[in-house]
């Protein structure tokens, strides 16, 4: 057996002993939180005793993210969390009404693991940081903060609201939706002409749009941390060829519900593909026949994203994402799967508005 299968075995008996242990403190009366311990008495068995492995997880089924949306909010709130202070994060509501979900810790947690992926040359220790993407009850707006602050920096922000975004793009507003674009981007010029920002976090249409306004280099950025939405290989291509100029490029796939994923350093024999591996075990990404949940598809191979979240604030078995990709073999560094070239699942048979992101 290499030394990878060896790896990789080890994962998946850690996998199974954290599943376990979430699932008994989320259905545990004194510890787990109201949503799961209604769900639980209505079931004739119990999670507790049923569930010894991750793939036992499908005996929940899909998860139905309609759940997620409306109140009351404590109902997710953990029995032994609560006397903890309690923040509401929501989604960018793209597809419909925005999701909510309770944090405590998580974000912290996620953006502690992600700040260890980031060379110190590029998003030196001490660098102040510009926040170049969505605000308001997003978690970005914290999460982006907390990681400059734990890396020694103070982060500035814009004041940038998605949802109005895809109003105007339900309108038809075009003119109005790049008037709007250019008012983020124009606050985005007053901070990096003001002070000395090292490390940058945005979104790729935004990133385009700054870098048609500025020079990244002769502003001194050396390093973009960049998410929100799909980045074909194609932007990839563009973004270190074109707009970087030399500053790392440290991609993400993440969301509210899930986490961060992080992106695989650069390697030309990856074509560009920009390849994400999740934070197991606190968050599962597979890779799904779009008309089977539960079957995996094969290494390369194209199929839905589905999601499992296992924190001891959130639970949240088998939701599939909105999302399509390539499935990817484990690496030396992530011995689990990962998913490759992020997009909007097209079995919706419809587009899905992204607005600035």
């Amino acid at each position: 057996m290499s030394d990878l299968q060896t790896r990789t075995k080890q994962f998946k008996d850690e996998l199974d002993a954290w599943t376990r242990e979430i699932v008994q403190w989320h259905f545990n009366p004194e510890t787990g939180c109201p949503f799961w311990l209604d769900y639980a008495s209505k079931l004739d068995w119990d999670p507790r005793e049923c569930i010894e492995c991750f793939n036992d997880l499908k005996k929940f089924g899909l998860f139905d993210d309609e759940q997620l949306k409306g109140g009351p909010i404590r109902r997710w709130v953990p029995k032994a969390y609560a006397d903890k202070h309690i923040s509401v994060f929501e989604t960018g509501g793209s597809t419909g009404l925005p999701k909510s979900r309770i944090s405590i810790d998580d974000y912290r947690i996620d953006y502690s693991m992600f700040s260890e992926t980031l060379p110190d040359e590029f998003f030196p220790r001490g660098g102040d940081w510009l926040s170049l993407g969505p605000t308001g009850p997003r978690r970005l707006r914290l999460a982006v903060e907390y990681l400059a602050q734990i890396r020694g920096g103070i982060c500035f922000q814009v004041d940038l609201d998605p949802r109005w975004v895809k109003k105007l793009v339900q309108w038809g507003e075009m003119d109005m939706i790049h008037r709007y674009k250019d008012h983020c981007v124009e606050q985005a010029l007053t901070i990096l002409r003001s002070h000395d920002i090292k490390c940058l976090f945005t979104t790729p249409k935004l990133l385009e749009s700054l870098c048609n306004k500025v020079s990244l280099k002769k502003v001194g950025i050396t390093g973009v941390f960049i998410g929100g939405t799909e980045m074909t290989p194609q932007f990839h291509r563009f973004a270190r060829e074109e707009l970087l100029e030399g500053a790392y490029f440290a991609a993400t796939y993440g969301n509210t519900l899930m986490g961060l994923a992080v992106h695989k350093p650069f390697d030309p024999a990856d074509n560009f593909w920009i390849i994400y591996y999740p934070p197991v075990p606190r968050a599962v990404l597979q890779v799904v026949e779009p008309d089977d949940a539960f079957k995996v598809v094969d290494y390369n191979a194209t199929g839905r994203v589905k999601l499992t979240t296992l924190t001891r604030e959130f639970f949240m078995p088998n939701m599939l994402e909105r999302d399509e990709a390539e499935r990817v073999e484990p690496t030396a560094d992530y011995p689990w799967d990962g998913v490759a070239n992020i997009r909007p699942f097209t079995g919706f048979g419809g587009e899905v508005v992204e607005g600035v992101y």
